[in-house]
């Protein structure tokens, strides 16, 4: 198991730009969004450091208060610190981040005797100390009771490196060497698309079967991807929660309390980050799962969703949740399916469950379908046999020949997976349309499957 190392603090002391700087570089996708605004992070947030040889897990946590978060609503509040707190239980180490400009405050002297008591040890350093002529300004940290603190500058840099050498002096040699290579690289990678306020977290910890994710019924509670491991008889998963991508992008303002007086905070830039981010878990996915409200007509943003994920070359499962509210299943079951046909046309034969992620019904039957995609991107055709077949649907449909002479069909291989990548090599390549393309795409999976995933065919001259 991993040494895990968790930073805590109030919101806006620089705990997910401190955590992307943690970051290795292979593990740069999963950085968290880093915004001058209060409360941007909510979920805990995974990644893998480095240093000295030494590697360990750090954990980027939402903003709390050691009593209540004056800013947000009284039920996301009480999410954020209970994800926080969880987070501090799971941690070998707790790094408590202060902030050097508004200087020290009751409620980090509480928030350090909280973390005291957890019984873990705890490094208590001081961010936005942006020169060497202001590490003065974290000496009346040491009020909080801290034995040493760290003056550091999670921007910049400096102090960083005495901080990252005191961390590591706590990490054992059995976390000895590097961590380049990505543990979960053989693990189906399971992407969680959709609209906002469709269940994506609730399935996620259905699935997970414990809160691992902050759940809300507030449209766009989850703006980082998530990353979460989930077994199922053996077998492990990476399932990534992403942010809701909304229909619209533009600008639109939210009310958050504070304890003083309320105001408008513009957060059109962490829309904008949430939507690249979701972009962004689809294209280091495997399997996008696209999650509907079976309940609502599928939108035209549903159908991006889903052309979003057939451009990279992901596989496609369609999930209908919420279907404990649907009052007709029989009904309403063949409605859905006509819809996806309509509206899902340039996928072929794509998989749909339905599901309830609040009353956990058939939340097992993704693990097989999974499984059974993945074997299928997987899946690789000799040469000699895809040559075989060429010939047999040549012998059956009759080419249109280029500038007066007819295309030669040369011969055919599979040259990748993951998605299945075949090469047609042709005397014209001119000469071979898309409706070509389509016909023999279409023979292919008639005659091997390739189930739930896209295909790809290049012609190339000889």
């Amino acid at each position: 198991m991993s040494y895990i190392v968790a930073i805590i603090g109030k919101p806006n002391v620089g705990k997910s730009t401190l955590f992307n700087r943690m970051l290795v570089r292979g593990d740069a996708k999963v950085k968290a969004i880093a915004e001058r605004m209060p409360g941007i992070t909510r979920d805990r947030n995974y990644g893998t450091a480095e240093w000295e040889g030494r590697s360990f897990t750090v954990i980027d946590t939402g903003g709390f208060y050691a009593e209540g978060l004056p800013y947000e609503e009284e039920e996301m509040a009480r999410q954020v610190r209970e994800q926080s707190l969880l987070a501090v239980e799971e941690a070998d180490l707790i790094i408590h981040l202060l902030d050097g400009k508004e200087g020290l405050s009751p409620s980090d002297t509480e928030m350090a005797s909280m973390l005291r008591s957890s019984g873990k040890p705890v490094l208590w350093a001081v961010n936005k100390i942006d020169s060497p002529q202001k590490e003065s300004f974290a000496l009346e940290f040491y009020g909080t009771g801290a034995s040493e603190i760290f003056p550091v500058s999670a921007v910049t840099g400096l102090g960083y490196e005495e901080l990252m050498d005191r961390i590591v002096s706590f990490v054992p040699e059995a976390a000895l060497g590097s961590v380049s290579e990505d543990a979960n690289q053989d693990m189906p990678r399971i992407a969680v698309v959709g609209r906002p306020n469709v269940g994506k977290s609730t399935l996620i910890n259905a699935l997970l079967g414990k809160r691992r994710l902050v759940v809300s019924p507030v449209a766009g509670t989850t703006r980082d991807a998530i990353d979460s491991v989930c077994s199922y008889y053996g077998r492990r998963y990476l399932v990534i929660d992403t942010a809701g991508i909304r229909k619209k992008m533009g600008g639109y303002a939210k009310t958050l309390r504070s304890a003083s007086k309320s105001k408008q905070i513009d957060e059109a830039a962490v829309e904008r980050l949430s939507l690249m981010r979701a972009v962004k878990s689809i294209e280091r996915a495997d399997i996008a799962v696209i999650l509907l409200d079976a309940t609502m007509p599928i939108a035209e943003q549903d159908q991006r969703i889903a052309g979003m994920a057939e451009e990279f070359g992901k596989s496609v499962i369609v999930l209908f949740n919420k279907w404990d509210l649907v009052e007709d299943p029989d009904a309403r079951y063949k409605e859905l399916k006509q819809e996806l046909e309509s509206r899902y046309w340039f996928l072929v034969g794509i998989p749909f469950l339905t599901t309830s992620g609040l009353e956990r019904k058939r939340i097992t039957k993704i693990f097989p379908l999974i499984d059974t995609i993945m074997a299928e991107r997987r899946k690789r055709i000799g040469t000699g046999v895809l040559n075989r077949f060429l010939g047999r649907i040549l012998s059956t449909q009759p080419f249109p020949s280029y500038r007066g002479k007819p295309v030669k069909f040369l011969y055919m291989a599979q040259t990748g997976t993951e998605p299945p990548v075949f090469n047609l090599v042709v005397s014209h390549a001119q000469g071979v349309k898309d409706a070509h393309l389509r016909y023999i795409e279409k023979a292919l999976r008639a005659e091997y499957g390739f189930a739930g995933t896209p295909i790809r065919i290049y012609a190339k001259s000889r």
